[in-house]
């Protein structure tokens, strides 16, 4: 199918119809962006109730890393659901999750021993890691940034902070839970310039933090993405991770690495953190790990994962068809989808950064591989983020046939699935490039 091709105005009648039904059954709590109601996908395409065509860059959030419905994703699924459906792995044992967990201990970063604890979704993931964090170090406090999205169940929120809407009302959340601020040169939080910073952002841990609020003893774990997702797609200064890495190391606090975004080859490595040479203490997978399937992973060494029998489980975290697609997919990665991320992911950046000198409202460009951001600011200098335009292009890529999700204050994230080709890159930019011309 050949998309972008929009049909009727949108949403189409069938759409609406739809959507009012929706309204009538569905909890409030659904943060739709834009009316798309989906008849089906494959590829790089979507296509609505109406017959409209879309051309996705956003893969259902980072999900659908080997694009919708792929054949030998789907001739797993079958395949592996003839057999059977479920059998819980807490309770008992069945081979695609052995496998898997086998090509998670070769997969993921360090060549160490690991051992593998899998869930259904990347906020169960961070549950199961502070769980386990907590569990092993007999320590009880734990660090995350501003801007961090690590999921919204109560632990997982506890730990979120990009937005403080995700948290109100909620509380009391978890205890010992500190926030600092995240490495974000092109805004930094203590307005300072990056080269004469001294990496502030990593040296306040020991100047402010450790000093006034917590000692470092009685810290579990510091959790981090290596690029923020839902805080706006950052990718902080490089000796950001490499530093916290050594504090750590330095006071027996765990590193949690929360690559649900971030990986599977979605930067043009298998993982982002590799970008860095970084060897994570635990690691949290979910999105793009199965293809749309819901499956998580939390990959810890195996000299951490000292939690005894019945300490932590799942009824379905496991299941073996979600095993299954995630054994196509990575095998898919493996294959070339990886490369591909980093190729195309390097001629997406371009085109984009190139729109900067014709549009003065996109501020910044930045991301690796196919985990592009483009942040959005008022046109008079000031570097204010403006992210009511951000919307209004949005939904102008949407009218137009583009399918993209907003991140942060002001940005629009690019992140389609990585059988993304450089000609549907190119056709995305032009799209783009008209939305901001008409959203301007």
């Amino acid at each position: 199918m050949k998309a972008p091709q929009i049909k009727t105005a949108l949403p189409g009648p069938k759409a609406k119809a739809l959507i009012d039904r929706d309204h009538q059954v569905t909890a409030p709590a659904y943060g739709r962006v834009y009316p798309l109601v989906v008849k089906q996908a494959s590829g790089m395409v979507v296509e609505d109730v109406d017959g409209n065509l879309f051309l996705d860059f956003m893969a259902g959030i980072a999900v659908a890393s080997t694009g919708h419905s792929h054949p030998r994703v789907v001739k797993a699924i079958s395949e592996q659901a003839k057999k059977f459906l479920h059998i819980c792995g807490s309770d008992y044992y069945y081979e695609p999750m052995v496998e898997l967990a086998e090509k998670l201990n070769r997969l993921t970063p360090g060549t160490q021993p690991k051992k593998i604890f899998f869930t259904n979704s990347g906020t169960e993931t961070v549950e199961a890691a502070i769980k386990l964090a907590r569990y092993h170090t007999k320590r009880q406090h734990i660090i995350a940034f501003h801007g961090a999205f690590h999921g919204r169940t109560l632990g997982a929120l506890s730990l979120t902070a990009s937005r403080a809407s995700h948290r109100a009302h909620f509380g009391p959340l978890i205890a010992g839970v500190h926030h600092v601020p995240y490495g974000f040169c092109y805004r930094c939080p203590y307005q300072l310039k990056y080269g004469s910073c001294g990496i502030e952002c990593v040296e306040v841990l020991e100047k402010v933090l450790f000093r006034y609020e917590v000692r470092p003893e009685e810290v579990a774990a510091i959790f981090v993405e290596p690029i923020q997702g839902e805080g706006g797609y950052i990718v902080p200064p490089p000796e950001y991770l490499p530093m916290l890495q050594s504090l750590c190391r330095k006071y027996g606090i765990l590193l949690v690495m929360d690559e649900i975004q971030s990986g599977f080859g979605r930067t043009g490595k298998m993982f982002a953190c590799e970008h860095w040479g970084i060897e994570p203490d635990i690691l949290c997978a979910a999105k793009g790990i199965a293809s749309g399937m819901p499956l998580g992973a939390m990959v810890a060494r195996a000299e951490v994962s000292t939690w005894t029998n019945t300490t932590h489980g799942s009824t379905f975290g496991g299941n073996p068809v979600a095993c299954a697609a995630a054994l196509a997919t990575i095998q898919l990665l493996e294959e070339g989808l990886v490369e591909n991320s980093a190729n195309v992911g390097a001629t997406l950046k371009d085109l984009l950064s190139r729109l900067k000198g014709h549009h003065p409202v996109i501020g910044d460009v930045r991301g690796l591989g196919l985990m592009i951001g483009v942040d959005f600011e008022r046109s008079d200098g000031s570097h204010t983020p403006d992210g009511k335009l951000r919307d209004r292009v949005m939904q102008k890529c949407f009218e137009k046939g583009l399918l993209l999700l907003s991140c942060g204050q002001s940005t629009l994230r690019f992140c389609p699935p990585l059988i993304v080709t450089a000609e549907q890159a190119g056709v995305a930019v032009k799209i783009f490039d008209a939305a901001i011309a008409e959203a301007s």
